[in-house]
Parts: structure tokens; C-alpha cells; sequence
């Protein structure tokens, strides 16, 4: 019984960080942005919690972020650049603490990198314009993709139908 506790409390631990991240390398893409700024510039535009997840990757507390529970009609874009990410109608309610999207808003807005930081192999959400991190995108979202776009709150701005 102890063991099958122990084994319940890690998946619940790796499940609830599912959306956690670190810094990547440098060399991870050589993709060209269209929106190139300075650190500074973006530190400026930027409040703390928001250059700390779109630009070092951080992430937000679960259940904290603005657009968990969100149920308006428009489009989620990317908060550094205004991007058009998603459309609030493939938002669903996941139960992780973090917006989740079934679908991409245009498949040319976003980068997916390899990130097998921590042990996990996982795939990270870029905003294809701007190169911010937005989150990650797992297979376990419902039909039609199957796929759950887990993405940080701070990182998106709406616009309302």
C-alpha cells in the first residue's frame, strides 16, 4: 500500500507540473523571427511574470491564470506580438490548471520544439511570429486532434467576437 501511494503521488506531482519548463539552449532553433527585439526591449514591454514565462520559459502556477475558466467567444493571440493563436471554439476545460485548445487557430502560427528537458519527452508551443513560449501541446486532448494545447494564461491576450 505504501508503494502504490508513492506511485500515485509521483504521477499526481508529474501530471499537475506537466506545464513546467526551464530555459533551452540557444541552439535549439534557427528559425527567423519576424519580431526580433532586445532583451531590454522586451523586459520593458514586458511585466516580470510575462517575460519570465514567454522569454525564460517559465510557467505560471496552475489555476492561477486569467483565461482557465475563460468562456467568451474571439481569439486567443500571443501577448508579445498579437499573433492569432487560437479561436475560443477549441478551448475546453482540461482539468490542469492551464487554458487548453484542441486546435490551433492557423497551423503557421506556432513552432513545436522537441523538449526533453527533466527527463520528459515532450513537445514545447512557440509563438511562430515572435518566438515566445507559449506552453506545450500533449496527446491526450479530446476528438477531433486528440491533442490538448496546455498553454500558459500570461501568455495570450484576448480579442472579443
Amino acid at each position: 500500500m505504501k508503494y502504490i501511494s508513492l506511485i500515485l503521488l509521483l504521477n499526481l506531482s508529474f501530471f499537475l507540473s506537466s506545464c513546467a519548463q526551464e530555459k533551452k539552449s540557444e541552439t535549439a532553433t534557427n528559425y527567423k523571427f519576424e519580431v526580433v527585439k532586445s532583451e531590454a526591449e522586451w523586459k520593458e514591454q514586458l511585466n516580470d511574470l510575462e517575460y519570465n514565462v514567454l522569454r525564460e520559459e517559465g510557467t505560471e502556477r496552475a489555476f492561477t491564470g486569467e483565461f482557465v475558466n475563460w468562456k467568451k467567444e474571439g481569439t486567443f493571440v500571443c501577448k508579445a506580438c498579437q499573433n492569432p493563436l487560437f479561436s475560443s471554439d477549441t478551448k475546453f476545460k482540461s482539468g490542469t490548471g492551464w487554458p487548453s485548445f484542441y486546435d490551433v487557430l492557423n497551423e503557421r502560427s506556432i513552432l513545436e520544439q522537441k523538449d526533453t528537458k527533466y527527463g520528459w519527452n515532450r513537445i514545447e508551443v512557440e509563438c511562430k511570429r515572435c518566438g515566445s513560449h507559449l506552453g506545450h501541446v500533449f496527446e491526450d486532448g479530446p476528438e477531433p486532434t486528440g491533442l490538448r494545447y496546455c498553454i500558459n494564461s500570461v501568455s495570450l491576450d484576448f480579442v472579443e467576437k
